[in-house]
């Protein structure tokens, strides 16, 4: 059987912890998907198909690795896409308690899903897609937090406004 992962999220934009979070699951699963969900408690700063093109093009150096888009439960996406796991990064502790409630509601609706939680680097628990949306916002530089794919993308894009 193929250990299969959905790692999902906003990624609005992916960050670099983003991308130490799967680089470092791969070896532990078959394949990853990026799952990007449509939250609809933010505003997006970038479209679901420029962040899914954007994603993409980081992980062209491995076929373990896809990206796709989802609306509604992250569950009901994990059924179809047969994925047995859920990939979650963690920060803080903060964010411990909000991914255990949400792991334990995801295991009563679907028993057969385990979620997988793995520590930032304590070199990115500071690094948050809101955070580096604002500092973009500010005309701050977010070079050190997003991949170079992802900032070049950025920066196009910005140059493109003006």
């Amino acid at each position: 059987m193929i250990k299969k992962a959905l790692f999902p999220g906003s990624f609005d934009p992916f960050t670099i912890g983003h991308e130490e979070i799967v680089r470092r699951a791969l070896p532990l699963f078959d394949e990853i998907i990026i799952g990007i969900g449509i939250n609809t408690s933010k505003k997006g700063l970038f479209e679901l198909k420029e962040r899914k093109v954007m994603i993409e093009e980081l992980f062209t150096d491995t076929d373990k690795v896809k990206v796709d888009t989802f609306s509604g439960l992250t569950v009901s996406f994990c059924e179809l896409i047969n994925a047995q796991y859920i990939l979650r990064g963690l920060r803080t502790a903060a964010d411990f308690e909000y991914e255990r409630t949400i792991a334990q509601l995801n295991q009563a609706m679907h028993p057969n899903l385990e979620t997988i939680l793995m520590l930032s680097q304590p070199q990115y628990s500071m690094i948050s897609s809101t955070i580096v949306r604002e500092i973009l916002r500010f005309d701050g530089d977010i070079k050190p937090f997003v991949p170079e794919n992802i900032y070049r993308h950025i920066m196009d894009r910005q140059n493109n406004k003006s």
